[in-house]
């Protein structure tokens, strides 16, 4: 198994920043890949940015490439997702997601991301 937990949400102004942790424990060692999901009142969850575990290989979804980046840290098994340039439709609670080698999926419980105008 493998236990995640997000941290850095909170209320920011348009245009203002946010940066987004998951540390991940547990089965680390057969991770495949981790990514952010979020998901907003009344919609389904969404996703934004995958990295690949071994060769850092990155995945965007449209809304936020250019601004979203998605980092890791090996040695901390430890996700990042810098995102500049927010806007009031990325409020929403952000989802880390970790995929193990076996397929094995987990989520994190969430941090809320509140962007005000």
């Amino acid at each position: 198994q493998v236990q995640l937990v997000e941290s850095g949400g909170g209320l920011v102004q348009a245009g203002g920043s946010l940066r987004l942790s998951c540390a991940a424990s547990g089965r680390t060692f057969s991770m495949y890949a981790m990514g952010w999901f979020r998901q907003a009142p009344g919609k389904d969850r969404e996703s934004l940015a995958f990295i690949s575990w071994s060769g850092g290989s990155t995945y965007y979804t449209d809304s936020v490439k250019g601004r979203f980046t998605i980092s890791r840290d090996n040695a901390k098994n430890t996700v990042y997702l810098q995102m500049n340039s927010l806007k009031p439709e990325d409020t929403a609670v952000y989802y880390c997601y970790a995929r193990l080698v076996e397929s094995s999926g987990y989520w994190g419980q969430g941090t809320q991301v509140t962007v005000s105008l």
